[in-house]
């Protein structure tokens, strides 16, 4: 029972991480109506950020993630505004075939920045642990547990409680409402891509201390998202948080009591088991 608990401890730690990955996508789909297909991209970008910091400079991932955070929002609002934002209103299959040609741009930009080997983090405490009596907690995933409901609660206050925020959910709920009110709905939509991207570098920021990242791992990422958000209900934040620890908790339980290589199964299976049963994701119709 021990080691089931720490499995599934350590799952919702990950799950975390996960939620907030998708979080990013969810919000920029719910605001933007935007299928982010370069989201898992952008996070691979994160981690080369994160490996080349410790590398370079000798910082702690978790030390440059808010200056990486605020990078990445500049990013993400200059995409959106200077390129995105054209394609907003064209028909769906124009979206996606940008948004995966970003995806590939972005991969062999770091293909040929990088070089094809695997990088990683070693930080001093990369095998330490917290013990709670039989329960022992990596150091790393509490402390990318922890970023990511910092990160996921600054994002939630955020859209509940500042004048941006309600602009931009305003946007997601009336979009041709919102420019007849004069709100700048081509400013809000980059602010929210700016948001999605910085959720992304704190979750690359996290998770490269707990994997190595090479330029294909992009693709990997962008469909556990999608997974995610499905389960949650696609356009919900909540519902992306909630789908995000099923995932992580259902691959931690799937890599012990069955086989590594059946974390992918298990988390496919549980798809098509909540599209089944609540096609429209466990917290559908939300997009708060």
């Amino acid at each position: 029972m021990s080691q089931v608990a720490n499995v599934v401890i350590s799952g919702t730690l990950t799950g975390t991480v996960y939620g907030l990955m998708a979080l990013g996508l969810s919000a920029i789909f719910g605001v933007i109506r935007l299928v982010n297909f370069a989201h898992g991209e952008l996070m691979t970008l994160a981690m080369y950020v994160a490996v080349a910091a410790f590398q370079g400079l000798a910082l702690d991932p978790f030390v440059t993630m808010p200056v990486a955070a605020a990078l990445f929002a500049g990013l993400g609002y200059v995409i959106q505004r200077a390129f995105l934002n054209r394609f907003v209103h064209r028909p769906e299959h124009a979206q996606m075939l940008v948004m995966i040609a970003l995806s590939i741009i972005i991969s062999n930009l770091l293909l040929l920045g990088f070089g094809p080997d695997a990088k990683n983090v070693q930080t001093s405490y990369q095998l330490d642990s917290f013990e709670l009596g039989p329960i022992l907690l990596d150091k790393v995933r509490v402390y990318a547990a922890c970023a990511a409901v910092l990160a996921t609660a600054v994002v939630a206050a955020f859209f509940r409680f500042t004048r941006t925020g309600t602009a931009i959910r305003a946007c997601a709920d009336n979009p041709v409402g919102a420019r007849v009110a004069g709100l700048p709905v081509a400013h809000l939509y980059a602010v929210t891509f700016g948001i999605g991207a910085a959720c992304v570098a704190v979750a690359g920021s996290a998770m490269v201390s707990l994997i190595e990242v090479t330029p294909t791992l992009g693709p990997s990422y962008t469909l556990l998202a999608f997974v995610i958000v499905i389960v949650g209900g696609l356009g919900s934040m909540v519902g992306a948080l909630l789908g995000g620890l099923l995932i992580g908790v259902s691959e931690a339980l799937a890599g012990v009591l069955i086989a590594p290589s059946a974390k992918s199964m298990v988390s496919f299976g549980l798809l098509i088991l909540v599209l089944l049963a609540r096609p429209q994701g466990l917290i559908g119709g939300a997009r708060r």
